[in-house]
């Protein structure tokens, strides 16, 4: 039984589920392109995560020749991917809200947030905006959130989260989303727009970053 995953997959269901998270959906001819394996194979391992209730199908008709299948990962599969939020701060939060209600859940994060800023500044001082987009990537991706960037070719820089490492906090506390786009424009010193939302059931989340110049 597959308990938990990493960057580094050991076992084949688990190189599944590890890009059927960074994709969204693949279809089972995607899968034997990354896998380098047969489609048998591939369907083999297909019908056990999903009787594990970790992947569901959809099927997409074709214009031409038979239906195909494309998979995504379920709500099920989330728990085995890192999460940053432990039950504690979760309780935490419930105590603050039942006190303070949602400006004192909001106060605390800002607070946080200003701790987090303070230590991870030093990492960003004297790089291009470039570098520094690299290193808020870095960061993110040490906090389990599956981090990529690239830059565009209109000059604006992109970072993609394929996975929320604080899923369960942000989905009761929305003011936890709030914080990342905040905690990435402070430490890159230019605007920084989200683009698509896990929460609005969006496969990531996508940060678009544009130089100052531009805006």
């Amino acid at each position: 039984m597959i308990t938990n995953l990493s960057d580094s997959p050991a076992k084949t269901q688990e190189a599944i589920l590890l890009h059927l998270k960074k994709a969204g959906e693949l279809t089972v001819n995607d899968l034997c392109d990354m896998l380098k394996i047969t489609s048998m194979a591939v369907r083999r391992h297909l019908v056990g995560l999903q009787k594990d209730g970790l992947i569901l199908s959809r099927m997409v008709r074709q214009e031409r020749g038979r239906p195909t299948y494309k998979y995504k990962l379920s709500d099920k599969a989330a728990s085995l991917f890192p999460q940053a939020g432990s039950t504690l701060a979760l309780d935490l939060l419930d105590a603050i809200y039942e006190q303070s209600g949602s400006k004192g859940v909001m106060d605390l994060l800002s607070i946080r947030n200003k701790k987090r800023l303070e230590r991870l500044k030093a990492r960003v001082e004297n790089k291009t905006l470039a570098e520094r987009v690299a290193e808020v990537a870095k960061i993110f991706s040490e906090e389990g959130y599956m981090t990529e960037w690239e830059a565009l070719p209109n000059g604006n820089f992109i970072v993609y989260q394929r996975h929320c490492a604080v899923h369960e906090m942000a989905d009761k506390y929305r003011q936890l989303c709030a914080m990342e786009p905040q905690m990435m424009e402070s430490l890159l010193q230019v605007p920084v727009t989200r683009e698509k939302y896990i929460l609005r059931n969006d496969p990531i989340c996508a940060y678009v970053i544009k130089p100052q110049e531009q805006v």
